[in-house]
């Protein structure tokens, strides 16, 4: 069964735009040829493609071929550069969604040297990223997940290590006494409201969670900022903690026996993409410096 390329463009369009007229507009055709082009795909296909709701969404199916779309735009644009028809000044652009800590440690070192190709960064929590990727919202992911998303290759980055650490101050002031049940009751610093990983380390210890006054700081940066100002304890990158802990600014909580290891893969789509390839080994090749290997 052969899939109308007119169509997958036109599908890609209307979820890139929201709606049928903004497709429409960005086609230069008609609203009415565009519907006319996500039925005639949805028959062929034999599946509801689009959630007509505003903005539009893809369905599950819909998905795959959005993915698909994106897939065939990068290698048109790849060929197209390759035979000297590109236009001038168009660049070369890989789409990455990566976490927050991440980026604020390793992964940005890993894009110096890499010439004519332009990154589209979205910050992701590690364990969305692969969302992204299977929406077709992205080429590649920095995840948590070894199982590969349909279509894309997985390989292991490393072991991102996470230290429970407070300001001296705070932890002398709350929490001299038994761990589990002083991490239960002193603040507590978090990135956001389905950030559990504070939580995750109290069950750990053989608590229940995490204390319930908590501060939202939803920047890698301003995280370990709100933890050395004394707001609450949290669990910060080893990368980011250690030169505190050497200035004496931060204590580890619980010893030196306590951490938290999060593995750490690269998934990127399965296309001979030059530009792609370059972005995959710089990462690898980066973070083989930068990560706990096994």
């Amino acid at each position: 069964m052969e899939l109308p390329l007119d169509q997958v463009r036109t599908l890609l369009a209307v979820v890139d735009e929201g709606t049928f007229d903004a497709a429409a507009a960005a086609l230069h055709v008609t609203p009415s040829a565009v519907s006319q082009r996500v039925k005639a795909l949805e028959q062929r296909t034999g599946r509801v493609l689009l959630q007509r709701t505003k903005p539009v969404r893809p369905t599950e199916s819909g998905e795959v071929l959005v993915r698909f779309a994106r897939q065939l735009a990068r290698l048109e644009r790849d060929a197209r550069g390759e035979l000297g028809m590109s236009g001038a000044g168009e660049p070369t652009r890989v789409s990455v969604a990566v976490n927050a800590d991440s980026l604020a440690t390793w992964f940005l070192r890993a894009l110096t040297g890499l010439p004519h190709v332009y990154v589209e960064l979205r910050r992701e929590d590690e364990d969305h990223t692969a969302a992204l990727l299977r929406e077709g919202l992205v080429m590649a992911a920095v995840t948590s997940s070894a199982e590969a998303v349909p279509g894309c290759s997985v390989r292991a980055l490393g072991r991102m290590r996470y230290l429970p650490v407070a300001a001296p101050e705070f932890a002398a002031e709350r929490l001299s006494g038994a761990l589990p049940e002083a991490l239960a009751e002193a603040p507590v610093v978090v990135f956001d409201r389905v950030d559990d990983f504070q939580d995750g380390f109290v069950r750990r210890l053989g608590g229940a969670a995490a204390s319930a006054l908590r501060h939202y700081v939803p920047t890698s940066e301003g995280f370990v900022d709100a933890v050395t100002a004394g707001l609450g304890w949290g669990m910060v990158p080893e990368a980011q903690a250690q030169p505190r802990l050497r200035e004496g600014r931060l204590v580890r909580v619980g010893g030196r026996e306590w951490w938290v290891d999060v593995p750490l893969y690269w998934q990127q789509w399965k296309l001979d993409s030059p530009a792609l390839v370059a972005v995959a080994e710089a990462v690898i090749r980066t973070a083989g410096g930068a990560l706990r290997q096994p």
